[in-house]
């Protein structure tokens, strides 16, 4: 089921928003200053091409200052505008009943589009 979800999640704009990301990402990292951003993108390119069967987790150690500043930081220089648009084909996404998983990824993303420093993205283990 997962496999089907991803792939139909890819042919309804998840390679968009996954290139969106890499381009994005890629910019940010042409600056010394854009590079801990950049890579916190590329964190979520993963997430963004197979987001079902992916789980979003705190990082052990302790977030301290540093995260909280750099995800203020993060939100004040477009992860506000990234979780809107997350929040916008979430919200179109689940008008229809088909359309409900793929608007909860879209949720998914946004939380972690708000505040991406202090987690990472894994995969979910099939038991």
């Amino acid at each position: 089921m997962r496999l089907l979800g991803n792939i139909i999640w890819l042919l309804c704009g998840g390679v968009a928003t996954a290139l969106e990301y890499l381009v994005g990402g890629t910019l940010m990292c042409l600056t010394v200053i854009g590079i801990p951003f950049g890579l916190q993108v590329f964190k979520l390119v993963p997430l963004a091409l197979w987001p079902f069967g992916m789980k979003v987790v705190y990082v052990d150690c302790t977030p301290g200052c540093i995260n909280l500043l750099l995800n203020i930081l993060w939100l004040l220089l477009g992860g506000i505008w990234i979780a809107l648009t997350h929040l916008l084909f979430g919200l179109l996404l689940c008008v229809t009943v088909l359309g409900i998983p793929f608007g909860l990824q879209h949720f998914k993303l946004m939380r972690i589009a708000l505040s991406p420093f202090g987690k990472n993205v894994i995969p979910l283990r099939v038991l």
